[in-house]
């Protein structure tokens, strides 16, 4: 068993105030501690090393012109799950950095999205055994009629934190 990190702590510490609050806690903090995310109204729904639902209203601050969710708020969403699911499982020596997003837009979305995002086993065991590497986070997107509109891959990066420093040489 791996030792928790900063982020599964935290998430584990306000699962310890009434379950009502949970959610609604969750969305605040990561919002205050990822501004975008907190602008755009993102909701996070669940948080585990396993899965990481998050969800998006279909409200005018994140509409396009045709009052659907505007393109670049749902590879928002799209790229907060996998990004939490990450950091769900990173050890707090790791940095995790975004290297590739595609994302396609295959339909007319509907209403509210949700993004599910997940690793598998071995992508997590990856990520704590690895000083470095990258892995490609699963997430699927769909709208509130339950259809997926866009197709998203999503290649996340994690170097050390602390780069290692060279030994000075001492001058004589």
């Amino acid at each position: 068993m791996t030792k928790p990190n900063r982020l599964q702590r935290a998430v584990k510490k306000l699962e310890s105030y009434p379950k009502s609050w949970y959610k609604p806690l969750l969305s605040w903090t990561i919002g205050r501690t990822v501004p975008f995310v907190g602008t755009a109204g993102i909701r996070f729904e669940k948080m585990t090393t396993e899965e990481v639902i998050i969800t998006l209203k279909n409200r005018k601050k994140v509409r396009n012109h045709i009052k659907q969710i505007h393109a670049a708020a749902t590879a928002l969403l799209a790229e907060t799950a996998t990004g939490m699911m990450v950091g769900m499982n990173l050890p707090d020596d790791k940095l995790p950095l975004m290297k590739t997003m595609k994302v396609n837009y295959v339909k007319r979305s509907q209403g509210a999205m949700k993004a599910i995002a997940t690793l598998t086993p071995e992508q997590r065991q990856l990520l704590h055994s690895e000083d470095k590497g990258e892995v490609l986070v699963k997430v699927v997107v769909t709208d509130e009629a339950g259809v997926v509109p866009v197709e998203c891959e999503m290649l996340w990066a994690w170097i050390p934190k602390n780069k290692k420093k060279p030994a000075m040489e001492t001058a004589k």
